[in-house]
């Protein structure tokens, strides 16, 4: 006779959001190295573009398909703050990060990798402003060990080569900014409380799609990008191909699923995943981390873990 406790429900979808969470942050690691390839052959607002373009039009279709029509409705929700957490989470994030990965250069993948691990202590900061309560000493303490990691990073272990080399002050700054994008959009959701993750995300998306696309076309129309060639779009249709339906599609809503479930605070302690699978993937195409970058991704994944 078995005489195992059946799991609650309560324990089960806790599961569920873990599982969600780590499925999201695994197919998220791997688009920093595709992206990479990428950014070879085009811009980045113009893949963003198209990457949400894919992604919208998967997220509409389900949306359709499990809520019904009457899912288009707002059920009372703002709208406009839909549109702005939508602006922020998929134009701020998708143009700040990749055009910082695109001027880091080969090793982009390796720093804005590592920049998504810093999500957790800035959701820490952020729910600590927004709740007005200041955060621990200890909390602090870790906020620094996860940034003093990030510095191992993007400098290679070497501070003073990395003082000589201003151009990368640029490229870490876009990524930073583009990390606390998503930081926001993440916790943005607890606010949708009448939406569910599938009708949250998809809103944001199709809102935020009219600043992705608005920024697009303003960059080519005053000529601070060019117009992307059909070559130039032909060449990244492998590369859309896994950064709409997979890193778009999938690993958004998977990730919006269990942080729905976990709340962001636990849901983003899962953005330490991302590093590990970007740096496994890039030492595939050539690109291998040395001592001091393992140790400073080591150093900022336990520091939410330890907190």
């Amino acid at each position: 006779m078995n005489n195992a406790t059946p799991a609650t429900p309560a324990a089960s979808a806790y599961g569920k959001g873990i599982a969600a969470c780590v499925a999201a942050t695994i197919l998220m690691g791997v688009m920093f190295p595709v992206m990479t390839d990428a950014l070879r052959y085009i811009d980045p607002f113009t893949f963003t573009s198209l990457r949400y373009l894919i992604a919208g039009t998967g997220f509409i279709a389900l949306l359709r398909i499990v809520e019904g029509p009457d899912a288009f409705r707002s059920a009372g929700e703002p709208v406009a703050l839909a549109w702005l957490l939508g602006s922020i989470g998929f134009c701020g994030f998708g143009s700040f990060v990749f055009l910082g990965q695109q001027l880091a250069g080969d090793e982009g993948a390796l720093t804005a990798s590592i920049m998504m691990a810093t999500q957790p202590m800035m959701g820490l900061l952020l729910n600590a402003v927004v709740r007005r309560i200041a955060p621990a000493p200890v909390s602090v303490l870790f906020v620094v060990l996860s940034f003093t990691g990030v510095a191992l990073v993007i400098t290679r272990g070497d501070v003073i080569a990395a003082l000589h080399e201003p151009q990368h002050y640029a490229a870490n700054a876009l990524i930073i900014v583009g990390a606390l994008c998503w930081v926001v959009y993440t916790f943005g959701a607890a606010r949708f409380t009448r939406w569910s993750a599938l009708k949250y995300t998809t809103f944001t998306t199709w809102l935020g799609l009219t600043t992705i696309v608005a920024v697009n076309l303003l960059l080519i129309v005053t000529h601070r990008i060019a117009a992307p060639s059909l070559a130039a779009v032909h060449a990244v249709l492998p590369h859309l191909a896994y950064m709409g339906p997979v890193a778009g599609f999938g690993a958004i809503l998977l990730w919006m699923t269990g942080n729905r479930i976990l709340g962001p605070m636990n849901g983003v302690l899962f953005m330490d995943i991302v590093p590990i699978t970007a740096f496994a993937v890039s030492a595939f195409t050539g690109v291998v981390p040395n001592h001091a970058q393992i140790a400073g991704a080591a150093l900022t994944g336990a520091a939410p873990v330890l907190h």
